[in-house]
């Protein structure tokens, strides 16, 4: 599924160089939830992005569902990040003028799909989140933790491979966390492949691996369910 070899990241000023990612390893297997975490700079957010496609990387290789990424162009990647995987944010970024049915359109409609396909799309996605019945609410009419759930239903939307979450129970009380996290948890077991960012050790342990990053390597890797790890192994 997602398979990383010795991938280097460093960003340069002209007067210093900062080491991102050093020879970082990690293979994510069909079916898998992966949290990853680490201390401020440790360098989990530019695995988040160098997984999400959403930034280069300066050697090693990364091969997503079989294919590598490396000499891809931005056209290329864009397609295959748009085709592949589905993002969920901290801070939701929800778009707060149009209603939860366009918010879930929005990156439908760089698929080049029928209006038909795209309705039946989002109607199920936003089903599966248990916000059917408000599909014509506006953002701002929702609670922290639904509008966590309708950046989840957009994430699913697009039937991608793979789900990255960044921190996404950052904002959320801790009632309101619990839900999102057991939201995962349900998708996740439909099969859906999540690698998660966050800060929160006990939300991590509900991962099936727990990924520990330090000065931009992987410094331990944890079995949290391994009867659940090792059946998608």
């Amino acid at each position: 599924m997602l398979v990383m070899n010795n991938i280097t990241k460093v960003f340069r000023t002209e007067t210093v160089e900062t080491h991102a990612l050093k020879q970082f390893s990690l293979t994510v297997n069909e079916g898998d939830f992966v949290a990853v975490t680490g201390p401020s700079g440790s360098g989990k957010t530019t695995f988040l992005n160098i997984a999400g496609l959403l930034e280069s990387f300066d050697d090693g290789e990364y091969t997503l569902d079989g294919r590598s990424v490396k000499h891809l162009n931005d056209k290329q990647l864009s397609q295959l990040r748009n085709e592949k995987i589905g993002f969920i944010f901290q801070s939701f970024n929800l778009i707060p003028d149009l209603n939860l049915f366009d918010n879930v359109d929005v990156p439908l409609r760089y698929r080049k799909l029928s209006k038909a396909e795209r309705k039946e799309r989002i109607e199920h996605s936003l089903d599966v989140v248990g916000l059917a019945n408000r599909m014509r609410h506006l953002p701002s009419q929702l609670s922290g933790g639904q509008q966590q759930r309708v950046a989840i239903a957009r994430a699913l939307a697009g039937n991608p491979l793979f789900l990255l979450a960044d921190e996404p129970t950052g904002n959320l009380d801790s009632k309101m966390a619990d839900s999102v996290m057991s939201l995962l948890e349900d998708i996740n077991q439909t099969g859906t492949t999540i690698v998660m960012v966050t800060h929160d050790l006990s939300q991590a342990e509900r991962a099936h691996r727990h990924i520990q990053v330090l000065d931009g390597q992987v410094t331990e890797q944890q079995l949290s369910k391994p009867e659940l790890a090792t059946v998608n192994a």
